[in-house]
């Protein structure tokens, strides 16, 4: 019966995930204008996947002191998950200076010129009031699994709702880009790296720690069930970015 239950979760995040690679907000990044705006939205995003991949440290490997061997943890497992976060924490940024994937987004925002005060005063104060409701959906959302999720909704929510999607949903953004490489160098740059790490290492890294906490099938069903959610608010959050480029989004 659970195998029945389980193709329809991953046809379903399949097709989620394909709605997200094909998305119109992509076709939309058309001006440096219409990426600022979609910056402005997709930092919230970038930053709180931080928060996603470091409560799987804190879940997977010992932070605390003094420090004590895991006891219900593989060792591959805390060394996958230590290893992803040497790369989004202080990965080699364009001029080859350690940064973390957040920062190197802040200089990206820089060099065009976006408005990343928002940002920058909610991590500060974690106030949702002013945000719009797509953002604020995503992140409260992201921001309760990763404080109160299990194991292995955290690490499902990470690979299906980014490691696994960013490759192809950088790409669509990439296309738009690339085609003006000076001007958005440090953004070009920042999607290149993630395509190329999120495919070839941090997403055969992630699965591989989902799978390896993945131990029932009630686990498994509560796993899908996290990442479908995930890619709905996701898909919301896209919505939401595209109607405020268009000047449609009612706040």
């Amino acid at each position: 019966m659970f195998e029945i239950q389980k193709k329809n979760f991953l046809l379903n995040i399949e097709t989620k995930q394909k709605i997200l690679s094909e998305h119109k907000l992509y076709s939309a990044l058309t001006s440096v204008e219409a990426l600022r705006t979609f910056s402005e939205w997709h930092v919230f995003a970038v930053w709180d996947f931080m928060s996603l991949l470091k409560s799987l440290q804190g879940k997977l490997t010992c932070v605390e002191l003094p420090w004590r061997p895991m006891v219900d943890v593989s060792s591959e497992t805390t060394r996958l998950i230590n290893e992803i976060v040497v790369g989004e924490e202080s990965d080699l940024n364009y001029d080859g200076r350690p940064m973390s994937h957040f920062n190197m987004y802040l200089l990206a925002m820089d060099e065009l010129k976006a408005n990343s005060c928002k940002v920058r005063e909610f991590i500060e104060t974690l106030e949702f009031s002013d945000l719009p409701k797509p953002i604020r959906d995503f992140v409260s959302f992201n921001l309760d699994v990763a404080m109160n999720g299990k194991s292995h909704e955290v690490a499902s929510v990470f690979f299906y709702g980014r490691e696994k999607l960013i490759p192809d949903m950088f790409r669509g953004i990439l296309a738009v880009t690339k085609e003006n490489p000076e001007q958005y160098k440090q953004f070009n740059y920042y999607f290149e790296r993630h395509i190329e790490v999120d495919d070839g290492d941090h997403g055969p890294k992630a699965l591989a720690c989902l799978q390896n906490l993945i131990k029932s099938d009630q686990s498994e069903k509560e796993a899908l069930s996290a990442a479908s959610k995930a890619l709905d608010l996701r898909i919301a959050l896209w919505d939401g970015c595209l109607e405020s480029l268009t000047g449609k989004l009612q706040n």
